[in-house]
């Protein structure tokens, strides 16, 4: 995949609360901060709900039903391609998670770039047929997958000749420490090849930064303007400023991660060494034939005009060959030598 990690995907999911309005707000601040792409979720409620479907967290007082509330969430595919030409004006790479097929074709109209699979939708092989149909690359969330269903959609996949990578993610919002499973990523690595990465849902910077220290070259997280905004995903997302505290910090660990640092080799710093390195010298005025305890020696800076600070056990017990004056260096000269 043309992914240039580390990849940074803001995601928008619900915040916009239905108002298109909203959506080519956050289009424009989320291209503030820096990130590589934003995400969108594309419902068409008749295409993809019904009035059976549960909450999955009861969080709205104007929505009866949970199809009520993909309702209010749809925009037109007019709308659509509006938005995925704003993005695009403003440099984001546009990507959406779409809940139908029917919810496909708008996107192709649309011109999305690259598609999300959600965690729910990972063995819906309808679904993943319609969209390796279209060539775009696909980004698979594992969230509620297990390995074996995560073996059957990447076989459908590979069949398909499909681009794809693979996201750790944990269904739980906020997500919390012991259910990051930060262990998954280089297991997904070992086991499917290819890009890796993760969604994050624990509302932290920490967490994504840490995922890229272990080896996620992608990382989604949900983005709100504020945290006390109303939605179902706002306990689980990144405010602006927080993004772009994650987009700059991730690239400096992914360069520090491309860039190993050999500790044998220290020429590089052989003239600060010389400078904070530190030579034996006497703590006070002594006379010839003294015999050296540890009491009389300090170590000073610079490094070369003594004996080496780390040779101090070498002198102990020797005698002076002369008179020294308090902070004199300790040389080999100075001492007696049988």
């Amino acid at each position: 995949m043309n992914i240039k990690p580390p990849f940074i995907i803001a995601e928008i999911g619900q915040a916009h609360d239905g108002s298109l309005g909203m959506v080519h707000a956050y289009i424009d601040a989320v291209a503030k901060t820096g990130v590589d792409a934003i995400k969108f979720q594309t419902h068409i409620a008749a295409a993809e709900s019904s009035v059976h479907e549960p909450f999955r967290v009861k969080f709205s007082t104007q929505d009866k039903t949970r199809f009520d509330y993909w309702k209010r969430m749809e925009f037109s595919p007019e709308q659509w391609k509006e938005i995925g030409n704003h993005c695009k004006e403003v440099g984001l790479t546009f990507i959406s998670s779409p809940f139908s097929n029917e919810a496909v074709d708008v996107l192709e109209e649309a011109g999305v770039e690259y598609y999300k699979i959600g965690s729910g939708e990972v063995n819906n092989f309808l679904l993943l047929k319609k969209i390796v149909s279209t060539q775009k690359p696909i980004i698979l969330s594992s969230g509620m997958s297990s390995f074996k269903e995560l073996d059957e959609a990447v076989a459908f996949l590979k069949k398909h000749d499909a681009e794809f990578s693979i996201l750790q993610c944990t269904t739980q919002y906020p997500t919390q420490p012991d259910n990051y499973g930060f262990n998954v990523i280089p297991e997904l690595k070992e086991r499917y090849g290819g890009a890796v990465g993760f969604s994050d849902h624990s509302g932290k910077v920490a967490t994504g930064l840490a995922a890229v220290s272990l080896g996620a070259e992608i990382v989604e997280v949900h983005v709100v303007f504020s945290k006390q905004q109303f939605g179902p995903d706002v306990s689980s997302s990144l405010t602006m400023e927080e993004v772009k505290q994650l987009k700059e910090g991730a690239s400096e660990i992914y360069k520090a991660l491309q860039h190993p640092v050999d500790k044998s080799d220290t020429t590089k710093f052989k003239d600060v060494k010389a400078i904070f390195e530190k030579s034996l010298a006497v703590n006070k005025d002594l006379s010839k034939n003294h015999v050296l305890r540890f009491e009389d020696l300090e170590a000073k800076k610079p490094k070369g005009y003594g004996l080496d600070a780390s040779k101090f056990e070498s002198v102990i017990g020797k005698k002076l060959s002369q008179d020294m004056k308090q902070w004199d260096f300790l040389t080999e000269d100075a001492i007696e030598n049988p």
